[in-house]
């Protein structure tokens, strides 16, 4: 177990060459969300994410033998670039295990702090085995992403950070992303030992539950699966070190749906214009998801990180909006005739739908003679205005999927 006063020590070490990141109100969230809705921006770090925090703490606590071996590690991404930055300002030679997969932005984010990257395996978990390899193989000394003393240590900066804003002191509930656990296992030591009336929960993927897994089955369990849009927190396998800080402090683990994850990083975008990466939307998925809960309460969510490719945050936007009812596709089913799809068109004019795209299914459809399919895309107001238009259309006798 840490101690406060390793997350102290930590941060007169770090404290001068990191951000001290903001925590900002969201009215408009809060408004939605149905209480006093905060968010402590860590993708203001240099890096895009809070990773780096721990990273710096464990390099400045290796000796100058060990430094001179050089660093390896495994990352999705944001504890890569931590480690690189980091390493390149104190000179020490850094080799990082990327999966394959991992995106764009933070594989060359990462080349750039003068990193060398390894591409290996399908997972973060392949990509640790492949660097633990390396380890041996070259010498090198490892910076867990996760489960590590100094590593914890640096993450639960933003708690001690985060009582000392005057928007933070007063907090009731903080909400954190989960992956393999080191963040939350550094803020919620620091925040329980000054002031254990906060409520600290935990936020994973239902696609990638690892953290929850170990805590109903007593114990870390590697899981089979690791796919997620917060692709930051997908880990198979929880921490041993973190698993038993969060069995001690944190007062609940919960899951979001992916849908969740895309709706919540499309709110922020577009209410707050802030931009995050999956793991970082996930605490405002949970806050949305379980309302009730902290109803009237003054709710701090931990924004783990912005780095999100460009294509990815494409897909995101796209598939939050149809989650939010903004936008729907609809398949028609049309006599074949000259004037059935203007028929349909006047329809979605008296509705004031906006039209984004058409597209006629004249050799793939299944449609019987006489009839054919038409996908029509529609950017609509809500859910409540798609129900009205699949009424519209059904009343006057059309096959909608």
């Amino acid at each position: 177990m840490i101690r406060t006063q390793d997350i102290e020590t930590a941060y007169a070490l770090i404290g001068n060459h990191i951000v001290q990141t903001p925590i900002v109100r969201s009215l408009t969230l809060g408004k939605i969300c149905g209480c006093d809705t905060l968010f402590k921006l860590e993708n203001l770090q240099m890096t895009g994410a809070f990773k780096e925090r721990g990273a710096l703490n464990k390099l400045l606590n290796l000796s100058q033998t060990e430094r001179s071996k050089g660093v390896i590690t495994a990352s999705a991404g944001n504890h890569a670039q931590g480690v690189a930055y980091h390493a390149q300002r104190l000179q020490i030679s850094a080799k990082i295990v990327m999966p394959v997969g991992t995106p764009l932005i933070k594989v060359v984010s990462t080349q750039e702090y003068g990193a060398e990257v390894v591409l290996q395996g399908e997972s973060f978990d392949d990509a640790y085995q492949h660097a633990r390899w390396l380890e041996k193989e070259e010498g090198r000394v490892f910076v867990h992403p996760f489960d590590d003393p100094y590593v914890i240590a640096g993450q639960g900066t933003i708690g001690l950070e985060l009582l000392n804003d005057p928007l933070g002191r007063e907090v009731e509930v903080v909400i954190c992303p989960i992956g393999g656990g080191g963040l939350i296992s550094g803020i919620a030591t620091y925040l329980k030992e000054r002031k254990p009336s906060i409520t600290v929960i935990g936020v994973q993927t239902a696609s990638c539950p690892s953290m929850k897994v170990a805590l109903e089955q007593g114990g870390p369990v590697k899981l089979t699966r690791a796919s997620s849009l917060a692709d930051g927190i997908a880990v198979k396998q929880a921490g041993t070190l973190t698993y038993e800080i969060v069995k001690r402090y944190v007062d609940d683990v919960v899951t979001v749906e992916e849908d969740e994850i895309a709706n919540a990083v499309l709110l922020l975008l577009e209410i707050e214009k802030i931009v995050v990466e999956g793991a970082g939307a996930v605490p405002l998925a949970a806050i949305l998801k379980f309302r009730e809960w902290f109803a009237g309460k003054r709710v701090i969510s931990i924004v783990s990180g912005g780095n999100i490719d460009v294509n990815i945050l494409h897909r995101i936007i796209t598939r939050g909006l149809t989650v939010a009812g903004r936008t729907v596709e609809l398949k028609v089913r049309l006599r074949d005739v000259p004037g059935a799809l203007t028929a349909v068109l006047e329809i979605l004019k008296r509705l004031q739908t906006n039209i984004m795209d058409i597209v006629h299914h004249r050799f793939d459809s299944v449609a019987p003679i006489g009839y054919v399919d038409v996908s029509i895309t529609l950017e609509t107001k809500g859910h409540d205005h798609v129900r009205e238009i699949k009424t519209a259309l059904r009343k006057e006798g059309y096959l909608i999927e």
